[in-house]
């Protein structure tokens, strides 16, 4: 079975992989004299540009999807965890005083 970081991986490495042809395409244009250095460099930024924005779209996506499945799992979030523990800390300080004023005045 293909785990979640599995299929990152093998998405990340494929831009990658993608991002170094469109160089070697674009170093092709420049040696033809299809594309000026300027040109050819200028299109790199851009679509190093757009990788970054697409890899910036894809981690928002792939968050929502693993919130998603959490939730229908009903597998509690790290916020929901945190909120327990802090209840947890109140109730074990409320019964560590009545704890103390039970000692006090006992028989």
């Amino acid at each position: 079975m293909t785990t979640v970081a599995e299929i990152i991986k093998k998405t990340m490495l494929a831009g990658l992989g993608a991002q170094e042809k469109a160089k070697d395409f674009v170093e092709e244009l420049i040696k033809a004299g299809e594309l000026s250095k300027n040109e050819g460099a200028a299109l790199i930024n851009e679509w190093v540009s757009k990788a970054e924005q697409s890899t910036k779209d894809m981690d928002f996506k792939i968050k929502d999807a693993i919130a998603v499945a959490f939730e229908k799992l009903n597998i509690p979030s790290r916020e929901d965890l945190e909120r327990m523990e802090k209840k947890i800390q109140a109730l074990s300080a409320r019964v560590a005083r009545l704890e103390g004023e039970g000692g006090r005045g006992g028989a």
